[in-house]
């Protein structure tokens, strides 16, 4: 009789992918949280419109400016990888180029965010 031995490992490795299914999955709870909140600011105006009023105050801050540069972030991050993803899918060749789009969607990324951030804080300084 043979002992089992240490559970074999799985076909995924983590790494590059890993984090890419982990950021995936945070993006969409951050963009999920901020339509919550969104649709509770819109609310106010119903409830009182000077209280809309302040809320929409609150949006004119810098921290206020870096947390909707982080849900650029977040928008921009999770359409572009859930498009890699797709191909990932339904292309034939997809798997074998996971990493190479997972690159290109990390410079993608990078090129749209850069002159947003420039532009956008440009506004609180």
């Amino acid at each position: 009789m043979t002992r089992p031995g240490p559970a074999r490992s799985t076909f995924y490795r983590g790494g590059l992918s890993m984090w890419a299914w982990v950021a995936q999955r945070v993006s969409g709870m951050v963009i999920y949280v901020f339509l919550l909140v969104h649709v509770a600011d819109n609310l106010t105006l119903r409830v009182s419109p000077a209280a809309y009023d302040d809320v929409i105050g609150t949006y004119k801050t810098l921290i206020m400016g870096l947390g909707e540069v982080g849900l650029v972030a977040a928008i921009l991050g999770h359409g572009l990888n859930g498009i890699r993803i797709v191909l990932v899918d339904f292309w034939s060749r997809g798997v074998g180029r996971s990493k190479l789009m997972l690159w290109i969607v990390v410079a993608l990324w990078t090129l749209a965010m850069i002159p947003f951030v420039v532009r956008h804080l440009s506004h609180y300084i």
